[in-house]
């Protein structure tokens, strides 16, 4: 028999409510015991809900139960590293809200302590944005199709903040969020498993909006974190990349990554996971300063064998069940990280960072 799934909520905000918690009751014999929130009747909420028999009123009364063998912890990140390194010490495995930290050190500390105890499972949510075409285009970059990559753009846009009203959040706060902005990280996890990690950082941001009323307690809070950055440098395997995150952004055309290389090019559509492709032909290429012919890359189907779904916890289960990996890890999550903190001194320092960071 299959070993028993006993879980723990540590931070039970929307994700965990609309994602973790039905993605969890679909697995066989896996229960949730007791959770904890920042406030107490919103935790009595989600466990009235969800039929969750135990409310507790701290993060070390959930990973502290002899009755539960795994954690998840669904809090901001300022509190990840902590909660982490708690739960690990207690013996439990530990599935962690992204992003994984606030910065480079607390993630290797994380990383240290999943180190220090191989016998349990953990492993950060990964970013949803590409997991149907996930697969696919994994395999077609690991089969060479686009030759030798020469250039990455990735555009990630939105209008989500450009309203000077728009109220504060959390996100918002260095304090909180640490070197994290907009979407920066998950689009470097993702890409870190497409193309492979960066070398160098060159990034600048820019703040629109300075102040913004918070929701909670009605008064004016500095903004910390930039609306919108752009980010160039140099990867591993020497090709050029080019990134967009912006928050302030009207009708824009959404989150596109582009990859060219020696033999043709892939573009993925975020928005409708539509891959297209186009290849270079060797009779078609012209002579120095003569320009190719343009064929757009055109759209192929996603096979339906390698088309993705969400199924994170079950894949959390299983690891824990079977010893099967999981994605991202913990040292999946400080890589993406060092790319994350690279940005966020980047634009403060006013200079290029090399990676990985010391």
């Amino acid at each position: 028999m299959e070993q028993p799934i006993r879980l723990g909520i540590i931070g039970a905000g929307n994700i965990v409510k609309t994602r973790h918690l039905p993605g969890f009751a679909k697995v066989e014999d896996c229960k949730v015991v007791a959770v904890h929130n920042r406030r107490r009747d919103t935790a009595a909420a989600v466990a009235k809900e969800w039929k969750i028999p135990h409310v507790v009123d701290s993060a070390e009364a959930v990973y502290g139960r002899d009755d539960i063998n795994a954690v998840l912890i669904g809090t901001t990140p300022y509190l990840h590293r902590d909660l982490t390194l708690g739960a690990l010490k207690a013996g439990k495995h530990v599935f962690c809200q992204a992003r994984m930290a606030r910065n480079v050190a607390e993630a290797r500390d994380m990383l240290a302590a999943a180190q220090a105890h191989a016998g349990l499972v953990t492993m950060i949510c990964p970013a949803p944005h590409v997991l149907p075409g996930q697969k696919f285009v994994e395999r077609l970059l690991r089969e060479g199709l686009l030759g030798e990559l020469r250039l990455v753009r990735m555009h990630a846009m939105s209008d989500s903040i450009l309203n000077p009203d728009a109220p504060y959040h959390w996100r918002m706060d260095r304090e909180i969020s640490g070197y994290n902005v907009l979407n920066v990280g998950m689009f470097a996890e993702i890409l870190n498993r497409w193309v492979g990690r960066a070398r160098t950082v060159s990034a600048s941001g820019r703040i629109f909006t300075a102040r913004r009323k918070d929701p909670e307690t009605g008064a004016m809070r500095a903004v910390q974190i930039p609306d919108s950055v752009g980010v160039t440098g140099e990867l591993e395997n020497g090709a050029h990349y080019v990134h967009t995150f912006t928050g302030v952004a009207p009708n824009n055309f959404g989150d596109s990554i582009e990859i060219y290389g020696t033999k043709g090019a892939l573009v993925y559509d975020v928005g409708s996971h539509q891959v297209s492709l186009g290849k270079v032909e060797s009779q078609k290429i012209g002579r120095p300063g003569q320009a190719m012919p343009k064929e757009p890359p055109q759209p192929v189907e996603i096979p339906a064998a390698e088309r993705g779904e969400w199924r994170v916890e079950a894949d959390f289960a299983s690891a824990i069940r079977q010893g099967t990996p999981v994605f991202p890890n913990f040292q999946d999550g400080v890589d993406y990280m060092n790319f994350v903190e690279a940005v966020g001194r980047s634009m403060t320092e006013g200079r290029t960072i090399y990676l990985p960071l010391p």
